[in-house]
């Protein structure tokens, strides 16, 4: 349903670097790229991230109750996306572990402070 997500950055040279390692580890790339913008694809080549300075020339802001959720294929990849947001930089919101009988995620923010979780469904809600 969702086609994309688009976070805010200060510093799109930095945010770049985290967001190349991050998606690395659930087989994410560049696809898009501009002078203000870069934009990554899952391992499929659709759907991802895109990072941007404001259009406006304002400075970016975390949006609150705002969460992107990247989904994993195992819990040893939610793991492995954690710890490497962790590694980067980011900011514990929530270590790995399961949150139900059949949901398992970590939370984390970004460099920017853009909250994200990984997460593994082994089931339906």
């Amino acid at each position: 349903m969702i086609g994309y997500a688009t976070l805010g950055t200060n510093d799109l040279a930095k945010a770049a670097a985290f967001y190349d390692a991050l998606l690395a580890e659930i087989g994410g790339r560049r696809f898009m790229e501009m002078d203000t913008f870069i934009a990554w694809a899952g391992p499929s080549g659709q759907g991802g991230i895109g990072l941007t300075t404001p259009f406006d020339g304002n400075p970016a802001s975390v949006g609150n109750g705002v969460m992107i959720a990247l989904e994993c294929e195992s819990k040893e990849q939610v793991d492995a996306v954690y710890n490497k947001a962790i590694e980067l930089g980011a900011q514990c919101e929530g270590p790995t572990g399961p949150r139900s009988d059949n949901f398992y995620a970590g939370y984390f923010r970004d460099p920017d402070g853009n909250k994200l979780n990984a997460y593994f469904m082994s089931g339906p809600f």
